[in-house]
């Protein structure tokens, strides 16, 4: 059987880019159970209400929604269980010390397989205000508007 390549998508968390401001993005592996990566390759996961600590220099992942394998017996777990983040112990230090500043979260984007690895984006983030939020959307939309009258200034009706 011919190996995976490339990258498939299987949930992203568009809310966090909208509460929070993206300072750093680290790709990590996650330490799964067999069901749970079949749940993944189905494309059902929610990363709602997820979070990453990290505790005893380990990273962990909680909260993110895996739901059961149907055609799994007896071997599934919670849907909502702390997962074991894989990266590097020199990133893991980084983050210790970025997280211990105030305000600072660290936030999962995606879940996607990568190369046949299920492989999940986390954000270190800072929160953002309500003024905040509302300033980005303006800028956002100043932006459409002004590509929209760009392109339709060329053209003679």
């Amino acid at each position: 059987m011919p190996r995976e390549r490339g990258q498939k998508v299987v949930a992203s968390n568009r809310k966090a880019r909208h509460d929070y401001l993206i300072i750093d993005v680290y790709e990590a592996g996650m330490s799964l159970t067999g069901p749970e990566v079949k749940s993944l390759r189905a494309g059902r996961a929610s990363l709602v209400d997820g979070y990453a600590t990290i505790e005893g220099g380990e990273v962990w992942l909680e909260n993110v929604h895996i739901p059961e394998y149907t055609q799994a017996t007896w071997n599934n777990g919670p849907s909502r269980r702390r997962r074991k983040l894989l990266l590097h112990g020199h990133e893991i230090y980084k983050l210790m010390g970025k997280i211990k500043e105030s305000g600072y979260t660290l936030v999962p984007l995606s879940i996607y397989f990568k190369d046949g690895r299920a492989k999940v984006e986390i954000a270190l983030a800072k929160g953002k205000r309500e003024y905040d939020k509302r300033q980005t959307l303006k800028e956002r939309q100043d932006t459409l508007e002004a590509s929209r009258a760009m392109s339709t200034k060329g053209k003679d009706w």
